[in-house]
């Protein structure tokens, strides 16, 4: 039987990827969008969807729910980026951050687990981020909001269990997709204390996301998670040196991995 999956955030880069490919599969997709009609190609369903509205939530949810029965498999994709130095920042700007890349997703799931604790089975999938095992400079609150997400999944999980529901983070690293596009930047002052570390730091950021890795991979991750029998709590998907930036992380002595970091992003 086809399984039955929820994309938030579909509608491109990361998310379209991993939706066409579970579509070439067999499996009956839904993505999500805030504006769908904007995006009349794509070739699974794309329901109207902000993360940040708890009635778009449910609205999407229910409408799956009565035209196909059931929901097996939640990926929780929609997710915005953010730049800036974290004094810079308007607090707004911060908790809108949070309310996308971390309360947005626990709505999402909310809405879901009554489904899937009746079905006795459901599979929720977290795309976090590498960024989120560490804090990059002038990129402090996306790394927070994804690391929130990467520690509640780990509690989350055990509670679930009881109820044969899995729960698992994937976590990117620099893919070539547009979300350098559509994330908030701190406006580079002229003024600014800041202003040449994070001019650096920032081409250094759209570099890395404009020579990315082909979303493709990420979907090839998920369709193998979604066909085992207990997935892991967590899976890297990146280039080798970012995979080993976690490793080092916990071998290195705290002050010694800062180095590289500054060194790495020229400050």
């Amino acid at each position: 039987m086809a399984k039955i999956v929820l994309i938030t955030g579909g509608s491109s880069g990361i998310g379209k990827s991993i939706g066409e490919f579970l579509t070439e599969r067999g499996c009956i997709v839904y993505g999500t969008s805030r504006q769908p009609v904007n995006y009349p190609e794509s070739k699974f369903p794309l329901l109207s969807l902000d993360v940040k509205k708890r009635n778009s939530i449910e609205t999407s949810v229910e409408a799956i729910i009565k035209k196909e029965g059931k929901i097996d498999v939640l990926i929780n994709n929609a997710g915005a980026g953010i730049t800036g130095p974290v004094e810079e920042i308007p607090e707004h700007e911060m908790k809108a951050n949070f309310d996308t890349n971390f309360f947005g997703p626990i709505n999402v799931i909310k809405a879901v687990l009554p489904y899937m604790r009746e079905q006795r089975v459901g599979l929720i999938i977290n795309i976090t981020s590498i960024a989120g095992y560490m804090g990059l400079p002038f990129r402090g609150i996306y790394s927070s909001s994804k690391g929130a997400l990467e520690l509640i999944t780990e509690a989350f999980r055990m509670e679930l269990k009881p109820f044969n529901i899995h729960m698992t983070n994937v976590a990117p690293g620099d893919f070539a997709t547009n979300i350098a596009a559509g994330r908030y930047h701190a406006p580079l002052e002229k003024d600014s204390p800041y202003k040449s570390a994070y001019g650096k730091s920032l081409d250094l950021m759209n570099a890395h996301v404009d020579s990315g890795s082909d979303p493709i991979l990420m979907a090839k991750v998920i369709y193998k998670i979604m066909r085992t029998k207990s997935p892991k709590v967590h899976y890297k998907v990146g280039s080798p040196m970012q995979k080993f930036s976690i490793v080092l992380k916990r071998l290195l002595p705290d002050t010694i991995y800062e180095r590289l970091l500054m060194s790495h992003y020229k400050l």
